[in-house]
Parts: C-alpha cells; sequence; structure tokens
C-alpha cells in the first residue's frame, strides 16, 4: 500500500513538470523587453536576441540590448526550473535570472512579470522561434 502511494504521487509530480516544460523546450525570440515603476513612465526594448531552453533543465541567453544608453550584452549558460505558474532562472547576474511569474504560457508564446525589488515591474514576451 505504502510503495502504491509513494509510485502514484512520484508518476503524478513527474506528470506535472513533464507538462509544463516542453512548451519551454527550444530557442525563443525575445519579442519584448519592459521595465517599469507605477505612476511612472516605463521603458521598453524589442527583438533584443535569443533564449534557448533545453529539455535538461540548462540553457543560454543571447542578448544584446540597451536601456538608458546603457548597452548590455548578455550571451551566458544558465539552468532553469518550472512550475505550473513559476519560471526560475539561475545563473550568474543578470536582470532575467531570477523568478517570473507566467502571464501567459503557450507553446508558441510566453509573457511574463516579476519585480527587482525595488518596486520596478519587468516584463518579458518570448515567441518561439
Amino acid at each position: 500500500m505504502k510503495t502504491n502511494t509513494i509510485l502514484a504521487t512520484l508518476t503524478f509530480s513527474l506528470f506535472l513538470f513533464a507538462s509544463c516544460s516542453p512548451k519551454l523546450v527550444g530557442t525563443w525570440n525575445v519579442e519584448k523587453y519592459e521595465r517599469s515603476t507605477p505612476g511612472e513612465q516605463g521603458m521598453s526594448v524589442s527583438n533584443i536576441g535569443t533564449i534557448t531552453f533545453n529539455k535538461n533543465g540548462t540553457g543560454t541567453k543571447n542578448l544584446d540590448y540597451s536601456l538608458l544608453g546603457v548597452s548590455k550584452k548578455d550571451a551566458t549558460p544558465f539552468t532553469w526550473s518550472t512550475t505550473e505558474q513559476f519560471i526560475t532562472i539561475e545563473g550568474d547576474e543578470s536582470e532575467f535570472t531570477k523568478t517570473w511569474i507566467y502571464i501567459e504560457n503557450k507553446s508558441d508564446y510566453q509573457k511574463w512579470q516579476s519585480t527587482d525589488g525595488a518596486n520596478n515591474v519587468q516584463t518579458l514576451e518570448l515567441v518561439k522561434e
């Protein structure tokens, strides 16, 4: 009986993880990156590069953009994990390395939001290549 319960729990956990991650596997174009503070005008950049998610929970960023006249290049590897509501990207220090909330989670379009701890809201829109 105990073995059946453990097996059922493991199967459900694997199904839950597998049902979320295949949507992300592959290369995504970063169509839009926006940073805003409530009550103030935000900043937005478009078509800034790609993010690739590998099936084994690793990935690479290949981004090149400018905000407030400061050019940024982010071409670094990362690890990722996901749940039904969140995606966490871990790696070096980057504006993209954090936990994001899924706003839209489709197989060809992703929209995520996060904060930076200083009342700034970040929005990321991805389109599958």
